[in-house]
């Protein structure tokens, strides 16, 4: 995906209340087990052989290359406690709101008179519930990068900058040159 749609799913993954399997055997018989005893559609997912996966699961490979290792780390965070995941979502969605912290350069079209003149800021900022609910929507229905950028900007823009209504009104606020965004929820 892109630079906010990973940092939506490692907030996601960093919900999570128990670690995930350590060895590399473990990884791969959790892995056959979501894929409900498909060692074939395991082994798509790697990039690996149907044996190779197999010979994992009875432990007479034991350590992957760094690659493989990668792989295998990504696919079980992806799959590791789904419903601690969706609960986490749901109450950032209902209740909770998201943190986003992100060093970017903020664009802005506002009044005559002012600088429209991006700079890079560094922003820490607790976006409302309406906002989280809007990213993972988004992110659920196969929103781009741009798209799920665009939500970001338009949360800063009325929280942060624009201090819920109270000041700087009409302000439009742009979103480039990202440096890094986290999230958390």
């Amino acid at each position: 995906m892109g630079i906010l749609g990973d940092s939506l799913d490692k907030a996601a993954a960093n919900t999570a209340t128990r670690p995930i399997p350590k060895s590399a055997g473990a990884q791969m018989r959790f892995l056959v087990k979501h894929e409900k005893g498909s060692t074939k559609a395991v082994a798509q997912r790697l990039g690996i052989s149907q044996r190779t996966v197999e010979r994992y699961v009875k432990e007479q490979i034991k350590r992957p290359r760094k690659e493989l290792a990668a792989r295998l780390i990504a696919e079980v965070t992806k799959d590791w406690q789904p419903r601690v995941r969706e609960r986490a979502r749901k109450k950032a969605a209902d209740t909770g709101g998201i943190v986003i912290e992100t060093r970017a350069r903020f664009g802005f079209t506002a009044a005559p008179g002012s600088t429209d003149d991006g700079r890079i800021r560094l922003i820490t900022q607790h976006l409302p519930p309406a906002y989280a609910a809007r990213l993972f929507d988004a992110q659920a229905t196969g929103a781009t990068e741009q798209q799920l950028q665009d939500i970001a900007a338009e949360g800063l823009q009325e929280i942060y900058f624009k201090d819920r209504g109270r000041r700087a009104d009409g302000l439009q606020v742009e979103f480039t040159d990202i440096d890094y965004v986290e999230l958390d929820f």
